[in-house]
């Protein structure tokens, strides 16, 4: 999941997910701050000057209310540990994060990210949870997807444990839809549908789709549906593929051709939806429960499976919870995260619709939490669902792409030029490694 959510720009209590990523912006409350054992002000237990507060931070606050629920359940559970919740947006949350990392006052449990587990982990800012894990009853990672599994480990220590997974579906407008006699996207759409259904689409004002500046919640999804690739297996770029490159001019055909708007933010990506600008988007799963609460887009819209050329594929990522290495209280801390971790904290989670549970059999709960849309085509997607490509440093070479791509979606340099230029500033990133 690059996770930020779009829908605080929206004003739905929304919070770019996945996700879940980079090169996104979305707001929240105020940072977190050390690690306290003085809680009484904090969660819904009372609390008494014997009891242990744990900050808790996370950088969705569409999420926080279900999250806070769990919190709620956990502390009647474990009578003297306090939840306390703060929450930010994605990119204050890194900035906050690493201030704590330098100055020692990480929170006690936090989100990580595909992005950050290589810096946090290796520079020793993470509890080291394997020994944990195996000696626990309740956290059994072989519940949770191999990949995702996978990203949290380093060095073969488990530093963060599985908390959900998210993909990326095709929005579309119903009744803009319905008006222009276009059938609704099916799991049979191929790109040239997508194409043909957006020239029928664009008029009176309206965009057929949005095809904006965003790698997670756009181009990657084509790129590899293309048999292109972001990264390769000998961790070089891959945006000197031309396989890559011909993903790329199709993705960008839809600005050139004045199907699509020339969109940058996370805020103008959700106005366009929420106004009615565009007849279809590219959103990750993190922002359905916002989405559910615009009378607009619950109204107006539903959700498809994205269109297909070599194959499917749609862009897979999941958040870890994560433990400061030098919080106050790592076993109150170790039995939160096992908590949100266990089969029950799993399923709550998906029941209350916070995110698709990574607990294997969860994903299905978090179907049923929502009534309003095909929220299924999410999870149909995982079986041909590429994780999230990263490295050591995906957050130096992704931004230093995305700032190279910038020109092609403006028309200064060439898709091909622009690619290259993406390549280049990317495996200097990765020499560095």
């Amino acid at each position: 999941m690059r996770k930020t959510s779009l829908s605080l720009m929206l004003a739905l209590t929304l919070a770019v997910t996945g996700a879940c990523s980079s090169n996104n912006s979305n707001g929240g409350n105020a940072a977190t701050n050390a690690p306290t054992s003085t809680p009484t002000e904090q969660g819904s237990n009372g609390g008494s000057k014997a009891d242990v507060t744990l900050d808790f931070a996370i950088w969705d606050s569409n999420q926080e209310k279900g999250l806070r629920k769990i919190a709620d359940e956990f502390e009647t559970k474990n009578p003297g540990i306090n939840i306390n919740i703060n929450v930010t947006g994605w990119g204050e949350y890194w900035t906050t994060l690493e201030a704590g990392a330098t100055g020692g006052s990480l929170p006690d449990v936090f989100w990580m990210h595909s992005n950050e587990i290589y810096r946090y982990a290796s520079n020793g800012m993470l509890l080291d949870l394997t020994d944990k894990v195996a000696a626990s009853e309740q956290v059994q990672l072989d519940k949770f997807p191999k990949g995702l599994n996978e990203i949290y480990n380093y060095e073969g220590k488990q530093y963060a444990i599985p908390k959900d997974f998210d993909t990326i579906g095709l929005w579309y407008n119903k009744t803009m839809f319905d008006a222009a006699g276009v059938p609704y996207p099916s799991d049979s759409w191929t790109w040239d549908d997508l194409y043909d259904a957006s020239k029928k689409l664009t008029k009176d004002g309206v965009y057929g789709v949005l095809t904006p500046l965003h790698n997670q919640e756009g181009y990657y999804n084509f790129v590899y549906q293309n048999n292109g690739t972001i990264i390769t297996d000998d961790n070089k770029s891959g945006y000197d593929d031309p396989k890559t490159i011909e993903a790329l001019e199709f993705y960008t055909k839809f600005i050139r051709e004045g199907l699509s708007p020339q969109i940058y933010g996370d805020s103008e990506r959700a106005e366009a939806l929420q106004n009615g600008l565009v007849a279809m988007g590219f959103f990750g799963s993190w922002n359905l429960s916002g989405f559910t609460a615009n009378e607009y887009i619950a109204k107006n819209f539903d959700v498809a499976v994205l269109p297909k050329k070599e194959k499917q594929a749609s862009i897979f990522n999941g958040l870890g919870n994560a433990i400061a290495h030098n919080t106050k209280h790592p076993e109150e801390a170790w039995k939160f995260v096992e908590y949100l971790s266990s089969k029950e904290g799993q399923e709550r989670q998906a029941e209350l619709g916070v995110a698709i549970s990574a607990y294997e059999g969860a994903a299905d709960l978090w179907i049923s939490s929502n009534k309003t849309f095909n929220v299924k085509a999410y999870v149909d997607m995982v079986d041909y669902a590429v994780i999230r490509p990263y490295s050591k440093t995906t957050a130096v070479w992704e931004d230093k792409a995305y700032e190279a791509l910038k020109d092609a979606f403006t028309g200064q340099k060439s898709v091909e030029e622009a690619s290259k230029n993406a390549a280049k500033v990317m495996n200097e990133s990765l020499a560095q490694e």
